[in-house]
């Protein structure tokens, strides 16, 4: 069985091997992921492609991530970044973190990414007495507090920056009127949310569970 719930297990295999580029490292630190319960938590090899092509689309030099899991979004964003530009990663576990500096490690990163343990609101209000600015904001953490991680993102990002959001079909249950769970009605509202807001400009990409970039205006 494959690691990509959204894909026949031919098709998986046949985009991980031939369709996306990975380095040694990050293909390690994949496979490794993969034998942990959490492995779903996991963003895809081409999610990752993704995530570094926008870096280097955009000219980003200063990347802020909230929710590393692992590390695999992060060190795909990293080895895309320019050699004096910085990631600043946010969880709240030591376990899996550590596990994903082995790897940074590894793939010769570890000293662009600045890992910061603790709730991500309190990381974020903490950047923002620091004025530090981000071109790039990925978010792919606890779907309740994505609405007040974007808020709170927003002043943090340069005029023309992105941010990415992860998970927003949440397997498509934003679509069900049905579910009613609090997660579904959080990334929900804020789809809707996003879809009318003129502060940004917005992009739905249909690729594993969704994923939403915006562009600040």
């Amino acid at each position: 069985m494959g690691t990509n719930p959204f894909l026949p297990d031919t098709v998986e295999q046949y985009i991980n091997s031939t369709l996306t580029r990975e380095t040694g490292a990050q293909k390690a630190l994949r496979e490794a992921t993969a034998l942990l319960p959490q492995a779903i938590m996991q963003i895809t090899p081409e999610q990752g492609a993704l995530l570094g092509l926008l870096v280097k689309i955009t000219g980003a030099r200063n990347i802020l991530e909230i929710g590393s899991f692992t590390g695999y979004s992060a060190l795909a964003m990293a080895l895309a970044l320019p050699a004096d530009g910085t990631l600043v990663a946010c969880d709240t576990s030591r376990d899996w973190t550590q596990m994903a500096q082995h790897y940074w490690q590894e793939a010769g990163v570890r000293d662009k990414i600045e890992l910061r343990i603790g709730k991500a609101m309190d990381t974020l209000h903490a950047l923002e007495k620091e004025k530090t600015p981000f071109d790039l904001i990925f978010i792919d953490a606890d779907k309740k507090g994505y609405d007040g991680y974007y808020e709170a993102c927003l002043p943090l990002l340069e005029q023309g920056g992105i941010i990415i959001f992860d998970n927003m079909l949440w397997g498509g249950a934003v679509a069900d009127a049905a579910d009613t769970d609090n997660r579904t009605l959080a990334l929900r509202a804020l789809n809707l949310k996003l879809h009318q807001d003129e502060r940004v400009d917005t992009a739905f990409i249909a690729i594993s569970d969704g994923m939403m970039v915006v562009r600040k205006r």
